[in-house]
């Protein structure tokens, strides 16, 4: 049965990677922790998410806001150790909890239109946010996916950017984790047994890019972000 769920998760995770640019981590991660172990799930979405990223980057480098992607890349600088002092130090269920109270109230602020103003120093915070969600749960993608909903951005640039930052965050915070946290051969095994599934999805998932149309792109974002909250919510909780 694990085998099975395992399958479904990577295949419909990498499905959503690809033709969002931000599915795999919020998917994955939370189904992951079902499975395996906290450490063994952040670190084989990390491993996976890094191999989507760098087989779509030459096709989509198009589409990527240099500009906004080095200040990510900066702020994630400060992030990233930051959250890997709390997965080492803070409980992991108050972690999850504080998380998803902060993805459902923004999320809900979104729907209602609120709206944020692109600029450098929101950048920084945002790539600062974002790495440390990397290195603390694995899930870099709800930071990026409020700012970019919030400021109404173009799917093929949310995209584009989104998944050239994933390139840097995801390989640094792997060896941040592994240095820190160690790692075990059940990740590695998993890994690749994962990667036929991800290649699949590579492809379904940019049939499905070219069909979908920014305001459908929009309310697809709005669910996979209510969807990761109420998750976190209720995991944290111990009602799962």
């Amino acid at each position: 049965m694990e085998i099975i769920a395992f399958i479904i998760i990577i295949l419909v995770a990498s499905v959503l990677q690809t033709s969002t640019g931000f599915g795999f981590s919020i998917l994955a991660t939370p189904f992951l922790l079902l499975i395996f172990e906290p450490i063994e799930a952040i670190q084989i979405n990390l491993i996976l998410s890094f191999i989507i990223s760098s087989a779509l980057i030459m096709k989509i480098r198009k589409d990527v806001d240099f500009g906004i992607l080095r200040r990510f890349v900066v702020g994630s600088a400060v992030g990233l150790p930051i959250g890997i002092l709390i997965f080492l130090l803070v409980d992991i269920n108050k972690l999850k909890l504080g998380v998803s109270l902060i993805i459902l109230v923004l999320t809900i602020m979104l729907i209602l239109k609120f709206r944020i103003n692109q600029n450098k120093k929101r950048d920084l915070i945002v790539g600062g946010l974002s790495g440390a969600f990397t290195t603390s749960i694995g899930m870099p993608g709800p930071a990026l996916l409020i700012y970019f909903s919030g400021t109404d951005t173009q799917k093929e640039k949310l995209r584009g950017t989104t998944l050239a930052f994933y390139l840097f965050i995801y390989i640094v915070s792997l060896i941040i984790q592994v240095i820190f946290a160690g790692t075990t051969k059940t990740v590695w095994v998993s890994s690749l047994w994962a990667l036929p599934l991800i290649f699949v999805g590579l492809y379904l998932g940019q049939l499905l890019f070219e069909r979908i149309n920014q305001n459908a792109f929009r309310i697809f974002t709005y669910i996979i972000l209510l969807f990761t909250g109420i998750y976190l919510l209720i995991e944290s909780l111990g009602l799962l």
